[in-house]
């Protein structure tokens, strides 16, 4: 099961677990976007079912599992892929307090409530996997990007503990720390050309072989080296990310003279 299987990452996963032979659940808000990419993967001659909902709405999450597991079985493989990313400073999120609120419930509550959902059918079959989308923002600490990361940092932790709870019940939980993926949910951001980034088809095989290998953590060089630079030295660190913040600016978007820059995906979830 993909969340943000509509677009992105999830739909590019999606294909690959798909033609792999897997029974492909795609789970999204958008009807319209599910069907076009339930008639993507038909096409090429393979199987995916669909089912609509809000990821945000945690307490609509258990009518959504209990449908899907009794059309299908337990899941074997959960991925949590839906997000949302926001590229705001602090400063310019003085008065924007519910843009932490509505990361957070989808980038943490919103994947937590699905992880503790499919979990008891997990445990009572034997075996499992659960593997969130994380990002590379977590490990380089982005600034601008307070918001985002701090809700895949708390989905990092919960992974962590997870993992180590269920290992005796044969479940394993993956967090792969995805660079920045070149989709929608970055396309209007003029921050994402200054930057590199990846194809949505080379993060799908960053999770299927997430999938076949079952790490503790995917990650790319850079996002190891980042963490142990700032382990290191810390405080070195904290001044080229401040000579990195100041050298650039907050959109127009970010800054109230636009519509919001924020995107929802779905990540789409496309980590980033």
């Amino acid at each position: 099961m993909i969340t943000g299987g509509s677009s992105g990452i999830g739909l590019a996963i999606a294909k690959s677990v798909a033609s792999a032979g897997a029974i492909t659940i795609l789970v999204a808000r958008g009807v319209e976007a599910l069907e076009k990419a339930k008639t993507e993967i038909t096409n090429s001659g393979y199987q995916a079912h669909i089912y609509s909902a809000d990821l945000s709405d945690t307490d609509a999450l258990e009518e959504l599992v209990r449908s899907i597991q009794s059309d299908h079985g337990a899941i074997d493989i959960l991925i949590n892929n839906a997000g949302r990313s926001i590229r705001r400073s602090v400063e310019a999120s003085f008065d924007r307090f519910h843009d932490f609120e509505r990361t957070m419930q989808l980038n943490y509550f919103g994947a937590l409530r699905m992880t503790l959902l499919v979990l008891p059918a997990m445990v009572k079959q034997g075996f499992g996997q659960v593997i969130n989308i994380s990002s590379i923002g977590v490990q380089i600490n982005s600034p601008r990007f307070s918001a985002y990361v701090a809700s895949k940092a708390a989905l990092d932790a919960f992974t962590r503990v997870a993992a180590a709870e269920f290992a005796k019940d044969s479940i394993r939980f993956t967090t792969v720390s995805m660079p920045l993926v070149r989709t929608q949910m970055i396309a209007p951001s003029e921050f994402s050309r200054r930057v590199p980034t990846i194809s949505a088809e080379l993060a799908a095989s960053i999770v299927t072989k997430a999938i076949i290998r079952q790490p503790k953590r995917v990650s790319t060089r850079l996002g190891w080296l980042a963490q142990v630079v700032y382990f290191l030295f810390p405080n070195s660190t904290q001044i080229g990310l401040s000579r990195s913040f100041r050298s650039s600016r907050d959109s127009a978007a970010a800054r109230g003279f636009a519509k919001s820059e924020s995107r929802r995906t779905k990540k789409d979830g496309d980590s980033d």
